[in-house]
């Protein structure tokens, strides 16, 4: 099994964007360093506590202080740029990291970067779909290109202008043939959206914030997909984000990652919690729908939500996930602020030296034994 990361990032107010800016490349250039597959980070215009407006440019200050891990948008809005724009502009990014991008995308979720953007009463998964496709028809087109988005929202052509002796009128090719590897982040159970990426041979990202049965809705929806063009499905392109911290002893690990007021896990799911109240997007954190909305607090998101424990223990909880959902191929670490910057990186370092480990011998052992049976 990969292991992956991802970063909203969220940060607590008080620091200097600067700060922030600058572990947050940490991050990544530690992952890269432990030998992490990819990096995914996500991008907000209008929040305080996510300080990062675009992923891709973020992403290019790392190309050069790594050398294996694969740079992910996680996620490129695309109801917020015109798609020849993410087209051109990632298609330089993957030449620019010699092939490792990823280009990961999203309609965009927060509302006040849609009203920011003038697009607060747009629909905006509309854009979305008509987006990706434009996105993918240039880069597998030529110039002078007549590509029509299906909802006629987009229309690319370069025509009345293209002059091939003054190589005016072509947009760039990324490097990786066909094209790169595309990932959709799925939040919502039994997705619709998942049907879709499947049937496109892009790749789905479970959020890390879904409650284990709701990560299971996933995968027969992406098997779905890709039946439905005649392909297999393959679970090496499932990757299923979980919310993990590991530490030397279980009592450190139990108080950074739950019980602490300082903790930045218990920060972030509060922040979750309410964002998700005030969305009325509550169902997402409930096993049982017909709970009231009072039965779901900070503790039981903690306890439901977070894995924390000694390397030992944080093995056997992403073992137990992964039997309850079912095999994927990539295990996504969520990045969190680093209030301890001593125990977050030790917390990655001991999830890539000693829980994956246990965790790949544990499967391996279980396929054997089912095999034998």
């Amino acid at each position: 099994m990969r292991l992956g990361y991802f970063s909203m990032p969220l940060h607590p107010l008080g620091r200097t964007w600067q700060d922030t800016l600058r572990e947050d490349r940490e991050a990544v250039i530690l992952a890269d360093q432990l030998g992490f597959h990819d990096a995914f980070i996500g991008e907000h215009l209008t929040d305080r506590h996510e300080n990062i407006t675009n992923s891709l440019v973020f992403l290019a200050t790392l190309i050069h202080d790594t050398s294996s891990i694969r740079l992910g948008t996680g996620t490129t809005n695309l109801s917020q740029q015109h798609p020849v724009l993410v087209a051109a502009n990632s298609a330089m990014f993957d030449h620019l990291s010699d092939g490792r991008f990823i280009l990961g995308v999203s309609p965009g979720a927060l509302a006040s970067d849609a009203e920011a953007l003038g697009l607060l009463d747009e629909d905006r998964p509309a854009i979305f779909a008509e987006a990706v496709d434009v996105i993918t028809a240039i880069w597998e087109g030529e110039a002078p290109y007549d590509i029509r988005s299906p909802g006629g929202r987009f229309h690319v052509s370069t025509a009345r202008t293209m002059d091939e002796k003054l190589g005016v009128g072509f947009i760039g090719k990324p490097l990786q043939q066909p094209r790169p590897e595309i990932v959709g982040t799925v939040v919502a159970p039994f997705s619709k959206g998942v049907v879709a990426m499947g049937s496109k041979d892009f790749h789905p990202l479970s959020a890390n914030f879904l409650l284990p049965q709701w990560v299971a809705t996933h995968w027969p929806k992406y098997v779905e997909g890709k039946e439905s063009v005649g392909a297999s499905a393959d679970v090496a392109d499932w990757r299923v984000a979980r919310t993990v911290f590991v530490a030397d002893t279980h009592e450190q690990a139990v108080e950074y990652a739950k019980s602490s007021s300082d903790s930045p896990y218990r920060f972030y799911y509060q922040q979750m919690l309410t964002k998700m109240r005030k969305l009325g997007r509550l169902n997402l954190f409930k096993a049982d729908q017909a709970a009231d909305d009072d039965s779901i607090t900070i503790d039981t998101l903690l306890d439901e939500l977070v894995i924390a424990g000694t390397a030992e223990e944080v093995a056997e909880q992403v073992v137990a996930f992964h039997d309850e959902v079912g095999p994927f191929g990539e295990l996504v670490y969520a990045g969190l602020d680093w209030v301890d910057p001593t125990l977050a990186r030790r917390s990655m370092e001991l999830m890539a030296t000693e829980v994956m480990p246990a965790v790949d011998k544990a499967t391996a052992d279980r396929e054997v034994a089912g095999a034998a049976s």
